[in-house]
């Protein structure tokens, strides 16, 4: 006979998916509010990729020694902490630009400060889903399938609340709705997330090892798991060309073809539509698909088409379609992820080895950013976004290669 999951509670579950959902709509806020200013600022491409350098470094900072703090001092409490250091830092962006004045040296460092607890405040809220899972009688899977619904859909709302608020109030405006929306995160983490349980292996490590010893066990369980390693491989150069488009080169194409560049919250906010709708279609379909496959594909169509669209001087029309399209692939992407991660990596480390991830993930971003700030300036936008596309596709052709691959699926 059938045994059937029981069900308990389910406002944990809602309350962290809810306070992620906002924290993630702060930062898609941030993705458009920020490269836009600096670029309507100083009117130089090249600034807009040191900002954004500025602004995905830390992610290298805090996933080194986030996992391991997430690990020590708490979920919880590590989610809340970062969500109110994030909602600070960019709150002061407004408020000084607009009174004493904010030199480029101060958003700098403002930026990176925000950014500095991004990772481990995402980490902490990640290692806590499958708790508040089993709390609710949820479904591993089903739960992570919700998630990626949520994370699109944040995106989605954090993106056209952008448009809104720039084209009304412009780039610093929207700054001030950002902030609000980290303490509302933390506000409901706080009311609605139970602190969670710590398994003893975890206390049993903290006393027996230092914040390295537990980072580097963290890299060798990633490095000798083969599907999560060609993982991180093939998502550290994703990342990186992501960075160049997404922090440069997207928002030097809205200026180039939109007052104040408001249509850059158009353009990530039908990405983030399409995506919504590609993870809503997956958490219904996707237990029926092959996860290699699925991934393999959909990673292809996600990523290069939206380069090589913009490239070719297309109408407007023509890229939010091949945009919505790419979404609609990348919608499945991070549910498959979270899921084969959280099958290969134990219970009682999962903190220190998605913290490693992060690492490695978020190395190549800032290089990204400086490339796609550098290759506008040299090679024109054109040649640069046709460069980044071309690279794309080819990294994306290696799920389709490659026994370690074939680990995605359940044995």
């Amino acid at each position: 006979m059938q045994q059937t999951r029981a069900r308990g509670p389910r406002l944990p579950l809602a309350g962290l998916l809810s306070a992620q959902g906002m924290s993630m709509a702060g930062n898609a806020i941030t993705a458009v509010a920020i490269p836009l200013y600096v670029l309507l600022d100083t009117g130089s491409a090249g600034l807009a990729g040191i900002a954004g350098a500025f602004a995905t470094a830390p992610q290298i900072i805090g996933g080194a020694f986030g996992g391991v703090l997430v690990d020590r001092i708490g979920y919880r409490v590590s989610a809340i902490t970062a969500d109110i250091a994030s909602g600070l830092t960019v709150l002061a962006i407004p408020i000084l630009a607009s009174t004493v004045g904010l030199p480029f040296p101060a958003l700098l460092a403002l930026v990176f400060l925000s950014g500095l607890l991004d990772v481990p405040g995402d980490t902490a809220k990640e290692v806590l889903l499958p708790e508040m899972a089993e709390i609710g009688g949820t479904p591993l899977a089903r739960a992570a399938g919700i998630q990626g619904a949520v994370q699109r859909g944040a995106q989605l709302v954090g993106a056209a609340t952008a448009a809104a608020l720039i084209a009304g109030l412009g780039s610093l405006g929207a700054l001030y709705v950002d902030a609000a929306t980290f303490g509302a995160s933390a506000v409901l983490m706080l009311l609605t997330v139970p602190r969670p349980s710590r398994p003893a292996t975890i206390a049993h490590t903290e006393r027996k090892s230092g914040y390295w010893a537990d980072f580097a066990e963290g890299l060798r369980s990633v490095w000798k798991t083969p599907v999560i390693r060609s993982v991180v491989l093939l998502v550290v150069v994703t990342n990186g060309l992501d960075a160049a488009m997404m922090l440069v080169l997207r928002p030097v194409y809205a200026t180039s073809i939109s007052e104040h560049g408001a249509i850059l919250g158009v353009l990530s906010g039908t990405f983030a539509a399409g995506a919504l709708t590609g993870a809503a279609l997956f958490g219904v379909f996707g237990h029926r698909l092959p996860r290699r496959w699925t991934f393999a594909v959909c990673f292809l169509l996600a990523g290069a088409p939206p380069a090589f669209a913009m490239a070719t001087g297309a109408p407007l029309f023509v890229v939010l379609g091949v945009i919505a399209l790419s979404g609609l692939a990348a919608g499945p992407i991070n549910p498959i992820l979270t899921t084969v991660l959280y099958e290969h990596i134990g219970v009682g480390k999962r903190a220190r080895v998605l913290g490693v991830i992060s690492t490695a993930v978020a190395a190549a971003m800032p290089i990204g950013s400086l490339l796609g700030g550098a290759s506008v300036a040299v090679l024109g936008l054109s040649v640069a976004l046709a460069s980044v596309g071309t690279i794309y596709l080819l990294a994306t052709l290696t799920p389709f290669v490659g026994r370690s691959w074939s680990a995605m699926d359940p044995h």
